[in-house]
């Protein structure tokens, strides 16, 4: 019941300054989407995950082969070395489910890697357009369900701050 009573308090203090506040909202997608730099990223990403995938088949193609040699030889093999190569196969396998799982964590870390200095410039960008415009609040656009007529579309606006800062 506190809270409630908070967050109107807050709704209320909000909506009677509202006409000393001014508000902006920008849409960060079509701005990141615009960027050169994130098509070099997602190109780096795309090579990357091509280079893990054909390693991952690499490995793939050596368990099935060494499978199809064992199921063509194993008749023929002692138990022990009927053992040994089911044992090795085994091992494979788990190397394989190993790299598999190594390579996920590897792509994540690269693209956090090659994506924070390019969010840290649209931030930038959206700060400086902010303080310039002596905007209150500037949102993500689609993050409210209502956003009224007196609310700035301010992309354009970080879209010429961001060639600034190139």
């Amino acid at each position: 019941m506190k809270k409630i009573i908070i967050a109107l308090v807050a709704v209320f203090a909000v909506a009677t300054g509202a006409n000393a506040q001014k508000f902006g909202k920008v849409d960060t997608q079509s701005i990141m989407q615009s960027l050169p730099e994130l098509t070099k990223a997602n190109g780096e990403l795309q090579a990357l995950a091509q280079q893990y995938d054909n390693d991952l088949k690499a490995m793939q193609e050596e368990i099935q082969r060494k499978f199809e040699d064992y199921e063509k030889n194993r008749s023929t093999m002692s138990a022990t070395a009927q053992q040994q190569t089911e044992s090795d196969l085994q091992a494979l396998q788990q190397k394989f489910q190993e790299a598999y799982q190594q390579n996920q964590q590897n792509m994540q870390k690269k693209q956090e890697e090659l994506m924070a200095p390019i969010q840290k410039k649209v931030l930038t960008a959206i700060e400086n357009v902010g303080k310039a415009g002596n905007y209150t609040y500037i949102m993500q656009e689609g993050t409210f369900p209502y956003i009224g007529a007196d609310v700035k579309d301010v992309t354009p606006d970080v879209k010429a701050e961001l060639n600034k800062l190139k």
